[in-house]
């Protein structure tokens, strides 16, 4: 199936003043490399003033009016003129607003993890494949520019068989958020049941890519403390407390290993809590074969989530370039083009709902270990 000869019109829910997909999904869809593939024809949000103004905001951006909606999500996929409904909001939200969508036969696009929990991401796959949608995840790192190259290095054989992988993800307080201070706008998720944890988010995301680059697992054990039982809620802007805590449950440090079914080994350590001082690498992951290295580290705020920031990349201690000169980079780029591989039809390799559904069997595989003191799950 080629590319569209006529933009697949989208409506949008969740696009408003701010926010992930004011910041980063609707920069990526309206840049020049998109246009005439996607075109902005309708936004839906909680109250009809903010979809109206973000219509307002967007309709001068796209070049003609775009429809507002408000409300049951079951108008914005029931207007004619709609072709896909991006839903870009908090985790809890996910299903419910998803599913009218894909009862109503459109097709469309939803944020990683596609729901709180294994259960719901099932229910939302089922559903698609019972009313024969295409579905496009928001796992941008899938077929990112890093995944791409860090593939075409392995491919030439500069490192060799790979033997073994190593990652150490480190999460500052400085992001406010699964460690001692938590912002404002943050605080929904130190609650574990609405499904954006530290380890369905950031792991998740890693995992995402990582089992592209490297392959599936044969078999995980895994590991976890909570070091921060309490933590502080802060003002977003000004970092002060408000003074409300809240109880943690959720682990803050996950450790795992295992083995893929390639018999490469792997071991990785996750972390969050830690002050952004000076010489603390946020971020590291070696890929070691029998000639060679592959390296990717950033010591970024958010360097552990390479998914949306551009880490350095490293073959045998000499850097790498992966960007096209010119390039935007980091999470707009990495969005705009799983988008652009979506367009492509069956020829696209964009993340899907069954991709999510894979990814989120492999955490609560991981999960399941770390609850039972460390026992290996086994995968057929």
């Amino acid at each position: 199936m080629a590319p569209p000869t006529t933009p697949i019109k989208i409506g949008f829910v969740g696009l408003s003043s701010s926010g992930w997909a004011s910041d980063v999904i609707a920069p990526a869809l309206t840049q020049q490399a998109l246009k005439g593939i996607y075109d902005i024809v309708a936004i839906s949000n909680s109250s009809d003033a903010t979809s109206a103004s973000a219509a307002e905001k967007y309709g001068k951006i796209v070049g003609h009016p775009i429809s507002a909606y408000s409300g049951n999500t079951a108008k914005i996929a029931s207007d004619p003129n709609v072709d896909l409904v991006a839903v870009s909001v908090k985790t809890p939200m996910h299903k419910e607003l998803l599913m009218p969508v894909i009862e109503a036969k459109k097709d469309f696009f939803i944020e990683w993890p596609a729901g709180r929990s294994l259960q719901e991401t099932l229910e939302i796959a089922e559903a698609a494949k019972r009313n024969g949608v295409r579905s496009l995840i928001g796992l941008q790192g899938h077929g990112s520019a890093i995944v791409t190259k860090i593939k075409e290095i392995i491919a030439s054989g500069k490192i060799g068989t790979i033997l073994s992988t190593n990652v150490i993800g480190t999460i500052p307080q400085d992001f406010g958020g699964w460690g001692p201070v938590t912002t404002e706008n943050n605080s929904y998720i130190i609650d574990a049941e609405n499904g954006a944890t530290m380890l369905s988010i950031i792991i998740g995301h890693f995992l995402n890519l990582f089992t592209q680059i490297l392959g599936d697992f044969a078999s995980v054990s895994a590991t976890s403390t909570l070091i921060y039982d309490t933590t502080t809620i802060v003002d977003k802007a000004t970092k002060q407390p408000t003074g409300k805590t809240l109880v943690v449950t959720e682990p803050d440090h996950i450790s795992f290993s295992g083995v893929l079914k390639s018999k490469v080994f792997v071991n990785a350590v996750w972390r969050t809590g830690y002050k952004m001082t000076p010489g603390r690498r946020r971020f590291l992951w070696e890929i070691d074969g029998e000639e060679g290295t592959i390296r990717v580290e950033s010591d970024l705020l958010m360097g552990a989530a390479i998914h949306v920031v551009d880490a350095d990349l490293y073959v045998n201690g000499e850097k790498v370039e992966y960007r096209d000169p010119g390039a935007v980079g980091g999470a707009i780029d990495n969005v705009a083009n799983s988008w652009k591989e979506f367009a492509r039809g069956e020829l696209g390799r964009h993340p899907t709902i069954d991709d999510a559904v894979k990814n989120h069997r492999l955490l609560a595989a991981i999960r399941k270990s770390f609850e039972e003191d460390g026992k290996s799950v086994h995968f057929k």
